[in-house]
């Protein structure tokens, strides 16, 4: 069972320090990745927030907090609304079962955080 961590904003602001450690240490490997997400989060027959979604959803199935922070923060930047965070965690329950719903109630505490802040 997951326990949602104490705040997102403050998750996401450590792994940023040490993703910004590993960007200076293995220059090639991060700039693969960045240029990789910038290319894949690209409007094109999927928009922005669509795309983040299905990466939210992503991120719940693999029970990765750090994910479920990023991709919130940018959906609540994007104008998602609740009800379409809701949906799209609805289907990573779906796919992932009880861990994904552990998941996607700490997807909704990060939603209602960054909502707050914005």
């Amino acid at each position: 069972m997951s326990t949602a961590p104490k705040g997102y904003g403050e998750l996401t602001a450590s792994v940023s320090k040490q993703l910004a450690t590993l960007r200076n240490d293995l220059p090639d490997v991060m700039k693969g990745f960045g240029d990789l997400a910038r290319a894949a989060s690209r409007d094109g027959a999927l928009d922005r927030k669509t795309k983040e979604l299905i990466a939210l959803a992503l991120g719940v199935a693999a029970h990765c907090d750090a994910c479920i922070g990023f991709h919130v923060q940018a959906l609540v930047r994007l104008g998602t609304t609740k009800a379409e965070l809701e949906e799209a965690l609805g289907m990573a329950i779906y796919m992932g079962g009880g861990p994904s719903a552990m998941y996607s109630a700490n997807a909704l505490a990060a939603f209602e955080e960054f909502s707050a802040s914005s």
